[in-house]
């Protein structure tokens, strides 16, 4: 800004009368300009930072243009080049990019006091040992121009991996059966090896959900009255969706639109989008670790 400014006025004015005004060296201008005739000159720093903001601009588009600079720092750590956190930091702001923020959640399930309820078997603690041990389950929604469309999620917990999905436009129990059905088909859990944990939304309390649930072998778990933090981390991808999807996008058209951006970003999140929970690492790798691990300890 300065530089250009100078370039401005320097004919009419002169370049030491308006650099004693912007109170700046004349040698400093004068260096820039040179860099600028001469990119040769340029420091050994200035050459590493023009480097590293090329890479730093590729992985924020690569990446839906939601990583902040912590994310930016281990995706270029994963390919390689070594920088420190600090210079990722003053780039971006250098380059204005920015990573998304999360706002408020909001309730979307209501709960049936009538309804019979299974036992909370998870009890706030969303932590697995190995893939298909933990489910959660929930669904949001999204305004469009033909009203809303609902969205519901099936997470295992182990690596926060996303095994089924579904784009609604009413929140019926057949929507959010039929994410289950793609997570069971795709993942085929070992019978009476799994649990199923939701709110207590009426739709996860319909006697066609628990019976799917039996007849797949899945112990269903339910979150305990007046807890706000009984399906926290289905929440926590529900927010994560919005904050990298949703709300990137001032208005949706059709409730097809959201379907395939949806696909998109479930496509992302569980092949290359980093978690730090799980090591920063996408999920898939994280579950392809596991299973070579158990792969070399039999072969041992």
């Amino acid at each position: 800004m300065v530089k250009a400014f100078i370039d401005e006025h320097r004919v009419a004015l002169g370049v030491e009368p308006v650099c004693k005004l912007l109170q700046i060296a004349p040698s400093t201008y004068y260096a820039h300009a040179a860099v600028r005739a001469n990119p040769a000159l340029a420091s050994k720093r200035a050459k590493r930072d023009q480097v590293l903001c090329a890479e730093i601009t590729r992985i924020h588009a690569e990446n839906f243009s939601v990583y902040g600079a912590r994310k930016i720092w281990h995706q270029l750590k994963r390919e390689g080049i070594a920088t420190a956190r600090c210079t990722v930091e003053r780039l971006m702001r250098f380059l204005a990019l920015q990573g998304v923020r999360r706002g408020r959640s909001v309730k979307t399930t209501n709960r049936d006091p009538a309804q019979p309820c299974p036992l909370d078997h998870v009890n706030r603690q969303f932590r697995a040992s190995m893939p298909n041990v933990l489910w959660v389950a929930d669904f949001t929604y999204v305004s469009t121009w033909q009203g809303f469309a609902y969205v519901a999620f099936v997470i295992d917990v182990f690596a926060r991996c996303i095994v089924g999905w579904r784009v609604s436009a009413t929140a019926h129990t057949g929507f959010v059966l039929d994410a289950l059905e793609q997570a069971i088909h795709d993942r085929q859990p070992v019978r009476d090896g799994l649990i199923h944990h939701s709110d207590r939304g009426s739709q996860y309390l319909a006697m066609r959900y628990t019976d799917r649930l039996k007849d797949a072998g899945i112990e269903p778990s339910v979150g305990s009255v007046g807890d706000s933090y009984d399906n926290a981390m289905a929440e926590t991808i529900n927010g994560l969706y919005k904050a990298e999807v949703i709300h990137r996008q001032t208005s949706w058209r059709t409730i097809s639109e959201v379907e395939m951006a949806t696909l998109k970003w479930i496509d992302w999140f569980n092949t290359r989008r980093l978690l730090g929970p799980i090591g920063n690492i996408p999920p898939k790798e994280a579950e392809a670790r596991y299973y070579a691990g158990i792969t070399l300890a039999q072969a041992a």
